[in-house]
């Protein structure tokens, strides 16, 4: 998908450059923009374990059988009950976004070089769901709540028509949040707040209404790497000798969801006023 639209956004570059009747850019803007935002769900993500806690994970949590207690296995999403017959509700994984923005741009003849930072709210949310023998779910919930964004843009002005490519640096705050029906275990901690650092790539064009507002169509791919909230499974009220989550380790066993990447795709309307 990228690839594709960068190539898009190569050909309307190219496209602009024939252009001698290339309006001003140049200076300072502020403005802001509203749109949509959807979190890319990894459908294959499971939840990991570290039974002997040596801080390595991806041990199978044994029942004195032994067999796998988690061998009802995993799904995407929110558990609709404790058991893998009741399956997994979809999350919400796209939510309304809206922010506020700034930048400079530099103009020689009808290529558009700038500058550009914006800051918005979204609510995007990935969980993903196990499901043991007992029977008991164990949940991780993950929340994009604040996305920043400082990037680079090239551009070539065609008119009143501003086509441009941009790349960049992003930040996340994102918060991680534990749930299970297993009442027997300990389970700490229970959410995680974090600012994540990742990158940012899209394009979009812009175009003047008047001679100092202008309206454009934006898209950005968002890549962040978050660091995965790690819940400690202790003993609770559960027998040591019985427990699966115990029988490695009498403290308890570690888990986490498999993946650390939060991928975003955004869609936006965006209005400026420039100086």
């Amino acid at each position: 998908m990228l690839k594709t639209f960068a190539a898009l956004g190569v050909s309307a570059l190219a496209l602009a450059a024939g252009s001698a009747s290339a309006q001003d850019w140049q200076g300072f803007y502020a403005g802001g923009f509203a749109g949509y935002q959807h979190q890319v769900q990894d459908e294959d993500e499971t939840i990991l374990f570290d039974t002997n806690l040596d801080g390595r994970f991806g041990d199978t949590v044994n029942t004195t059988a032994p067999a796998n207690a988690f061998s009802p296995g995993f799904c995407d999403g929110r558990p609709q009950g404790n058991n893998a017959g009741a399956g997994c509700r979809d999350d919400d994984d796209g939510s309304g976004e809206f922010g506020a923005r700034a930048g400079y741009d530099f103009q020689t003849g009808p290529v558009v070089v700038g500058i550009v930072a914006d800051f918005s709210k979204v609510n995007p949310q990935d969980s993903v769901s196990a499901f043991s023998t007992t029977p008991a779910n164990y949940a991780f919930k993950r929340e994009v709540q604040h996305l920043f964004g400082a990037r680079f843009r090239l551009g070539l002005a065609y008119g009143r028509y501003l086509p441009y490519v941009t790349g960049g640096y992003a930040s996340a705050q994102i918060e991680d949040k534990y749930s299970t029906s297993n009442t027997a275990n300990s389970f700490t901690p229970t959410t995680q707040s974090q600012d994540a650092d990742g990158y940012q790539l899209g394009g979009g064009i812009e175009t003047r209404v008047t001679s100092n507002f202008s309206v454009g169509l934006e898209y950005l791919y968002t890549d962040i790497d978050a660091d995965p909230l790690t819940v400690r499974t202790g003993p609770g009220t559960a027998p040591p000798t019985s427990n699966p989550f115990l029988l490695v380790n009498a403290a308890g066993t570690d888990q986490r969801r498999s993946s650390d990447k939060v991928e975003l795709h955004a869609f936006r309307i965006t209005g400026a006023w420039r100086f």
